[in-house]
């Protein structure tokens, strides 16, 4: 069972096994959201599933209302707010069912964004409680330059499945959570967001420039080497150490614009051996709509 990463060779390997897989194409582009299943369809790894942002790993909501987010009351409540909302476990668990998703797989995730969108599916699956379920390492680029198949061919539908869901292996905190321990000690905050945006000096997507006071900043992007594989776990666990000052690990908190790509951060720290960790899935987005929350620009403190 792999449960972080996964190379591209032993995929190769756990394909010829026959072992019960599914692997997941998450590919994404925040600024051109058609794009990533543009991507999937001209090239694919054999058999992936595609996996899209919007559609499928978040719920219909995030629109800010008078009283909060509307909820589309076909959907039932979201599982959190913010721009990317994560749908409520029994409609992931749906889902999953209507690709063919069993108990009994392993789960292989990918993208061609730095594991920058694939995250979020390895994420939600251990929410549901499934925790074989790995991130092919590189993404799509490491297992072509291994030699690797891909595709452009249409993937036929799986049969329908029952996915059941289980007790949740990773946490999950709101933003009453958040209000609640800001800037106390049994609480640290760790923004993925590039430095420009946590400083407040660029906003490309929320109305609010800034980040959440007391947070530290860590671009998810630095946990990736010049290979785009993720950096040694002994690397990453003295880059987050030295992040940390001290700090309890499990005190952290991960969080970004709208909870996508804090994952590399919780992943890194779960290789590092410094997990688990939380994540606050609503993140800036929902933070800076919310009425009363404090906001802050400037350099990390």
């Amino acid at each position: 069972m792999y449960t972080t990463l996964i190379s591209a060779e032993e995929l190769i390997a756990l394909q010829a096994s026959d072992l019960p897989l599914m692997i997941f194409d998450c590919t994404f582009d925040l600024m051109k959201p058609e794009s990533g299943a543009q991507q999937y369809r001209a090239a694919h790894m054999p058999g992936a599933v595609y996996a899209n942002l919007d559609t499928d790993l978040s719920a219909k909501h995030g629109v800010a209302g008078a009283h909060g987010v509307v909820v589309a009351q076909d959907e039932g409540p979201p599982a959190s707010g913010g721009r990317h909302p994560l749908p409520s476990r029994e409609k992931f668990a749906a889902w999953l069912s209507s690709v063919g998703f069993a108990n009994n797989m392993q789960a292989v995730v990918y993208d061609r964004n730095g594991a920058n969108y694939c995250g979020r599916l390895w994420w939600m699956l251990k929410w549901m409680g499934h925790d074989a379920v790995a991130v092919l390492d590189g993404g799509l680029q490491a297992w072509q330059a291994a030699g690797g198949a891909v595709t452009g061919r249409e993937e036929p539908s799986h049969f329908q499945s029952n996915f059941v869901a289980d007790k949740p292996l990773l946490s999950l905190t709101d933003t009453k959570t958040v209000a609640a321990r800001l800037e106390q000690a049994g609480q640290t905050l760790i923004d993925a967001r590039a430095a420009a945006r946590y400083r407040g000096e660029v906003e490309p997507l929320d109305p609010i420039a800034g980040h959440i006071p007391g947070a530290l900043n860590r671009p998810f992007t630095e946990n990736l080497g010049p290979d785009g594989k993720f950096k040694p776990a002994a690397q990453l666990r003295a880059e987050f150490e030295a992040l940390l000052a001290g700090r309890d690990p499990t005190t952290v908190v991960h969080q970004c614009g709208s909870g996508v790509s804090a994952l590399p951060n919780l992943l890194a720290m779960q290789i590092a051996g410094l997990g688990p960790t939380a994540l606050y899935a609503g993140s800036w987005s929902e933070w800076s709509n919310t009425p009363g929350l404090p906001t802050r620009q400037g350099a990390q403190p």
